[in-house]
């Protein structure tokens, strides 16, 4: 029923929103993604990353499993350690989420610059 959800909810959002409007963000953010060639900002995500033609679906797929599988081995989620463990002031947590963070850091300023 979750994975059945996840579906028709997707499709029953997508269906029903209007997707004919530009994202508003700062003409430095513009500038950045241009050089990245992500021109195109209308609608909820970049149709150069996200669309049926390009390997992104792959991607999406792959970066999912890493996230489920950071997840389980880190024994929770980026969310819960940040806001629960934190708060409970447990190492494990803040040591999880200083690895979210740098892990963050790597993705966007080493790896996704490389795949893009």
């Amino acid at each position: 029923f979750f994975v059945l959800g996840l579906v028709l909810g997707g499709y029953i959002a997508s269906a029903l929103t209007n997707l004919d409007y530009y994202v508003a963000i700062s003409e430095a953010t513009k500038y950045d993604l241009s050089e990245l060639g992500i021109g195109n900002l209308k609608g909820f995500f970049p149709q150069e990353l996200f669309n049926w033609k390009t390997s992104s679906i792959l991607i999406l797929t792959i970066g999912g499993f890493f996230v489920g599988f950071g997840a389980r081995y880190a024994n929770g989620c980026t969310s819960g350690h940040a806001i629960m463990g934190l708060s409970l002031l447990k190492l494990g947590s803040l040591i999880a989420v200083i690895g979210f963070f740098i892990g963050g850091l790597i993705v966007t300023h080493l790896i996704y610059p490389f795949i893009f």
